[in-house]
């Protein structure tokens, strides 16, 4: 019976992943496999669900009804799971926490280890990134965000409100103070159109010298020199070679959230991390905002 399941759930993520060596890596198995798999699922079916075509595998109409199906049964085993892990008193088992990386590096951490240090029984797992993974099907446990709206289909609890302000090295700041006038390079991301619009009047020549993808990348041109960046301000205090820009004060931003499906909400280890979660941010408030 697992066999069977293994197999449908195989035919389930190469529709939904696109191809055999894509559903084979998010599965954890090789190629070969997954392909065996296919085949074994077509067997008793008595059907065949995918086209083996030069450029991969295509799935027939059956593939596709069968990959729905399937969808179905994982939903619903997910659900289960979620609500017996949401049952569960213990503190020990799988947890897994989700979070923006300088999030992590800069303060998680400290969370990370103290959690580790009081739950050795947990067995923590952190996927470090800023995609906003499925917690519905356990992609996360906790997802800790930052985001203006975190959505009403999740138990919430805000951690910290947050400004952002302009970060530069010393000998940048210095030239800003002392000739606004003089051309100040931003360092931006992909979808700035234009210069921030929130700075202040007496500096009127800039412009965006280079794009970045990625805030990490955008944080070491800083610390080059290579120019002024924008960033939250827990960011831009973690950075000894960076200081508050006088170009702009420090604005309100998105606030950073801890997020967890509603099944969960008992869970005994989950409720343990939260606990930590939130006097650490509570007693790191001030890293956070502007206090002037």
């Amino acid at each position: 019976m697992r066999d069977d399941w293994d197999n449908l759930k195989s035919v389930l993520f190469v529709v939904r992943h696109g191809s055999l060596s894509a559903a084979a890596k998010v599965m954890g198995v090789s190629y070969t496999t997954l392909s065996r798999r296919i085949s074994a699922a077509e067997d008793s079916l008595g059907t065949l669900l995918f086209e083996r075509r030069k450029d991969g595998f295509v799935p027939t109409e059956a593939g596709l009804v069968a990959a729905k199906h399937a969808e179905e049964m994982e939903t619903s085993e997910i659900g289960l799971r979620r609500f017996l892990d949401g049952q569960d008193t213990g503190l020990s088992g799988p947890l897994t926490i989700t979070a923006p990386e300088l999030l992590i590096t800069h303060h998680l951490c400290h969370v990370l280890a103290e959690y580790r240090a009081t739950y050795p029984d947990v067995d923590l797992t952190v996927r470090a990134g800023n995609a906003m993974l499925d917690l519905d099907r356990r992609d996360a446990d906790l997802a800790i965000r930052i985001s203006r709206d975190p959505g009403d289909d999740l138990v919430g609890r805000r951690l910290a409100a947050q400004h952002t302000a302009a970060f530069a090295t010393p000998e940048l700041v210095a030239r800003m103070r002392d000739d606004p006038t003089a051309p100040v390079d931003w360092l931006g991301f992909e979808f700035w159109k234009t210069t921030p619009k929130d700075t202040l009047p007496e500096y009127t020549n800039q412009r965006i010298a280079m794009r970045f993808n990625d805030m990490m990348a955008v944080v070491g041109a800083a610390k080059l020199g290579l120019g002024v960046a924008r960033m939250p301000l827990f960011v831009g205090r973690a950075v000894p070679e960076l200081e508050l820009a006088p170009i702009m004060s420090p604005t309100p931003y998105m606030d950073i959230w801890a997020l967890s499906h509603r099944d969960l909400k008992d869970s005994a280890k989950l409720q343990a991390f939260k606990q930590l979660l939130v006097a650490y941010f509570t007693r790191n408030a001030h890293v956070f905002v502007a206090t002037d």
